[in-house]
């Protein structure tokens, strides 16, 4: 069908005054079919909103499970990232093995049709946190003088060794721009904050003096320290807690669970806290045991909690939380709600379904669906469970799969019922999701 078909339709003063039945049959046919061609152009534009992101050259060991990049208009999500080159083979020096990193980000970004610049938060995964400075020194290459945000962590094992990187960056360069309390001293190739035209990108922020670098013996003051340097980066860029929407604690097993969630509810609002994914890890840079990392929205306005009517409200996580129209997950496992609830499954295929459940009761009260997530982060007890693993995630998702992240923070637990019968959780998923307004 030309374009000239699709016009609007409209009467002119006929020559011949006699009706012609055949002319306004053909008429009125053309104009239905005119409805409903723009219709599907309609609807093909909304579809186009969200589109997987390939970079050019496609690798070798690309997952079918997950998009390397998910392209959602405003923001474009960057799957976690290994040095392994397009071929499948991998540098023989660390130092090659970041720079391939950056380049496998790179790709996807350009793919998209926007560039390393527009990179405004990444997360970094080493299996071996003494190779931090050199990570740092190849980052500075990339990036120059505003850095996007970003959190570094120490972590058991990766798909691949010895490092991984996702990233999130931003269509439109507009307000984007980085944040740093007053006084902030750091060497780090990374920027406290990154101000976009709508939300705000929080580095991890540890629990260690900022002017000395010492990390206090008390957990409770290393979690206070670590909020501390949070509000400061959130102040800077006008905001407060109130503006958060999603955090990320990384902590050590040196800091215990009760403490830091007795001195995290302080600082928000009961039953309208962000939405959370409490991660432990194996070590953490600079000897820290705890860091936070997050996304602040910069309207409040724009901010709203979910929580499903059957959930009491906490005191230390959301369910989820909406910026707009993008919408953040606190990480789920296989935990079955209720009197008697616990993680009840003994493998992890089986307690991925019961993750899965958890996560849509919490879509469907914010009226949404699998379809609609864009990004997410999976987090394994054991590495070696993960083709059981996709075998079941892929089967949630629609045409445009999302990004993924996956990693095991820590070894492998003892996989052991206890005296109530529960076992051990082993695996979490947090996810983002960005509403569909064609749905609407």
């Amino acid at each position: 069908m030309s374009d000239s078909d699709c016009a609007p339709y409209s009467a002119q003063p006929a020559r011949n005054p006699q009706p012609n039945p055949a002319k306004e049959a053909l008429s009125l046919k053309r104009m239905r079919a005119c409805s409903v061609a723009m219709l599907l152009c309609s609807s093909l534009a909304a579809l186009a909103q969200v589109r997987a992101v390939t970079p050019a050259t496609r690798s070798a060991h690309a997952n079918a499970v997950y998009s390397p990049g998910v392209d959602v208009g405003g923001y474009v999500y960057i799957s976690g990232q290994g040095p392994l080159r397009p071929d499948g083979t991998l540098p023989a020096s660390f130092n090659e093995q970041v720079r391939q990193c950056l380049e496998n980000v790179k790709a996807i970004v350009e793919g998209a049709g926007i560039g390393i610049d527009h990179i405004v938060y990444t997360q970094v995964y080493l299996d071996d946190l003494s190779q931090y400075s050199a990570m740092d020194r190849i980052f500075g290459e990339y990036f120059g003088k505003a850095p996007p945000a970003r959190a570094v962590l120490g972590v058991a094992r990766l798909p691949e060794a010895h490092i991984q990187i996702n990233a999130i960056a931003v269509r439109d360069l507009t307000d984007r721009r980085p944040v740093s309390p007053q006084n902030y001293k750091s060497s780090d190739s990374a920027s406290p904050g990154m101000l976009t035209h709508d939300q705000l990108f929080i580095s991890s922020m540890a629990g260690s003096d900022p002017a000395t670098g010492k990390v206090p013996d008390d957990p409770a003051a290393q979690v206070d320290l670590a909020l501390d340097r949070m509000q400061a980066v959130l102040k800077a860029a006008g905001l407060d807690f109130p503006n958060m929407v999603f955090v990320n604690p990384y902590l050590t097993s040196a800091i215990p669970g009760r403490v830091m969630n007795e001195r995290y509810a302080r600082r928000f609002e009961f039953g309208n806290t962000p939405a959370r994914a409490t991660i432990w890890v194996s070590s953490l840079p600079g000897g820290a045991h705890i860091e936070y990392t997050g996304v602040a929205v910069r309207d409040a306005e724009q901010r709203k909690a979910v929580r499903p009517k059957n959930m009491p409200p906490s005191p230390t996580a959301s369910p989820c939380v909406f910026a707009g129209d993008i919408l953040y997950c606190s990480a789920k496992d296989g935990f079955i709600p209720g009197p008697h609830g616990g993680v009840y499954a003994t493998t992890t295929p089986h307690q991925l379904r019961q993750t899965m459940r958890n996560l849509l009761d919490n879509l469907e009260e914010a009226e949404m669906n699998f379809d609609e997530v864009v990004d997410t982060n999976a987090y394994l007890d054991d590495l070696s469970d993960l083709p059981g693993f996709d075998q079941i995630y892929k089967q949630y998702f629609g045409a445009v799969l999302p990004a993924r992240t996956t990693i095991q923070q820590i070894p492998p637990t003892v996989r052991k019922a206890d005296e109530q019968d529960h076992f051990p959780g082993l695996e979490q998923i947090s996810f983002i999701a960005v509403r569909n307004r064609s749905k609407q």
